[in-house]
């Protein structure tokens, strides 16, 4: 309730709206900082002079490592190689890095924490993009660009990099991870500054300057390996009609060539997470990396696809899934277990909707962050073991049980039962097709 006015209010102007308040200095500053960083690196009066790179030591960030110190005139690049499942391709990478001009090379091993806080609430959602992909390279992106963001706060550098191309969804990935997190930071992008416009140029620009790559004119496809998966692409792959070279796989025996016997494999869940195989515990990492093997010796987990980017395009990519294609199938079964029919059916319906949030980029995003807290709500009695048998590129569920199973042999048999009255279900099929007869009525 308002204050009564005791005077005669005389005729007055329309009053005007207070004047804005005016931000602190420090926040006027931040506000500033922040868009400085997101402006064009083109655009920027002063470039980037500290920068930690995404660094692989393959064709791309080898040659972008001695373009940044050549090129762009940066003082000081840091080498970043998140270990997320890599393998052989780590060895000798600190010295290759200080070889092209890194001042330092930082090496993570962050693949624990890739496979329990990425992996695994990716397989708790049943991601799959566009029906087929299972995700690997978008679910390693971010954690790669989270150490990138931290390592660049601990050594104060104004600037991140990656190797990601002008017209693929990493380099999304990458920059709205670094937004979300630091949104200070400035981002290089050489693909999108430099005047190569192939591989082909940058293979030539590393024989010039002496970098040692191993890729080939003769095979230039490109290789992405981590724990989950292996991506290729690019080169010889571009042609969608062309199959690909058997000894391209790595991770995959071939099925023709795979064991004549089936695998038997037994998954155990908790809460909607693996936690042992054929019964023995494992660490996330190590629970993975025992998939692999199985599903691999088996030839399981090969994907031949043509995707659509989020920048537009389509794009074709080969895969090799092998213990990612069984952990999901897997996980998807005992949930057919376990969940009610409504919130299994909800769940179903956000998959694809999670899965494009991943896909493309917006893993720190407060709808992907609010749609997995929904969906780890539904996998509290997501608990139990699953039985599958590989067998030369196939696998397929052969048993499950739960605890918290909601089957119930005495309510599905059709033996005699006396749990169920199966009058019961004339009414109940009236009733559901009540809408079907009076508009057949109605309408004719």
């Amino acid at each position: 309730m308002g204050v009564k006015e005791t005077t005669k209010a005389k005729k007055s102007a329309p009053a005007q709206a207070p004047a804005p308040k005016k931000p602190s200095p420090a926040k006027a500053q931040a506000v500033a900082k922040a868009q400085a960083a997101q402006t064009p690196a083109k655009a920027l009066s002063g470039k980037a002079k500290k920068i930690v790179l995404a660094y692989s030591g393959g064709l791309d960030t080898s040659i972008i490592l001695k373009w940044l110190k050549a090129d762009y005139g940066a003082d000081e690049v840091i080498a970043f190689c998140a270990d997320v499942g890599q393998a052989e391709e780590l060895e000798g990478l600190e010295e290759k890095a200080r070889k092209t001009g890194a001042s330092k090379c930082v090496i993570r091993d962050v693949r624990e924490e890739f496979v329990k806080d990425f992996v695994f609430p990716a397989v708790r959602a049943n991601a799959v993009y566009e029906g087929q992909y299972l995700l690997g390279t978008s679910l390693a992106r971010p954690v790669i660009a989270k150490h990138m963001v931290e390592i660049a706060k601990s050594e104060k550098a104004d600037a991140v990099a990656h190797g990601a191309t002008g017209k693929g969804n990493d380099q999304v990935r990458f920059e709205l991870t670094a937004m979300a997190l630091d949104p200070n930071l400035k981002t290089v992008a050489p693909w999108r500054e430099w005047d190569f416009s192939s591989r082909s140029e940058l293979i030539a620009y590393a024989k010039k300057h002496g970098i040692p790559v191993p890729v080939t004119v003769e095979k230039p496809y490109s290789m992405d390996r981590n724990l989950l998966h292996i991506s290729y692409e690019g080169g010889i792959l571009e042609d969608p009609w062309r199959e690909p070279d058997e000894d391209m796989f790595l991770l995959t025996k071939s099925p023709e060539k795979a064991p004549d016997v089936p695998t038997v494999v037994e998954i155990e869940f908790k809460r909607g997470d693996a936690v042992a195989v054929d019964g023995k515990k494992l660490s996330p990492a190590n629970l993975l990396a025992r998939l692999n093997a199985l599903a691999g010796a088996n030839g399981v987990g090969r994907l031949d696809l043509v995707e659509s980017r989020f920048v537009g395009m389509k794009s074709r990519g080969v895969y090799e899934t092998p213990g990612g294609t069984i952990l999901w199938l897997a996980h998807r079964n005992l949930e057919s277990l376990t969940l009610d029919r409504e919130a299994l059916n909800l769940k179903e319906s956000l998959i694809p909707r999670y899965s494009a949030m991943v896909y493309n980029g917006f893993w720190y995003a407060p709808e992907r962050l609010a749609l997995q807290a929904l969906i780890d709500q539904t996998q509290e009695r997501v608990n139990g073991l699953v039985r599958l048998k590989l067998y030369k590129g196939s696998v397929r569920v052969v048993g499950r049980k739960s605890p918290d199973s909601l089957y119930h042999d005495a309510f599905a048999t059709f033996e005699s039962d006396r749990v169920y009255d199966q009058a019961d279900a004339g009414g109940f099929i009236r009733l559901n097709g009540l809408r079907l007869r009076i508009a057949k009525i109605l309408r004719g």
